[in-house]
């Protein structure tokens, strides 16, 4: 737990440095063209990426609501 945090720490300072600003905006406009240039595609995986996100959101909501709870005595 203790590494997580350590990395999350990084990862902070990372996005909050000049460099960590400069990969966001590649990043957002990488998809800004891949959502241009590829609409169609896009459309036809979104029903799948909805479908791999519910349990991913599922394993991290419920692992993160469990910790927050052992926190403060409630089960």
């Amino acid at each position: 737990m203790k590494k997580l945090k350590v990395v999350m720490n990084a990862f902070r300072c990372f996005l909050g440095s000049r460099w960590g600003l400069l990969a966001t905006l590649v990043v957002a406009a990488l998809g800004a063209y891949l959502l241009w240039t590829h609409t169609g595609h896009v459309l036809a995986a979104a029903p799948y990426l909805l479908l791999l996100a519910c349990p991913l959101m599922h394993l991290f909501g419920h692992r993160h609501g469990h910790h927050k709870s052992q926190e403060h005595g409630h089960e």
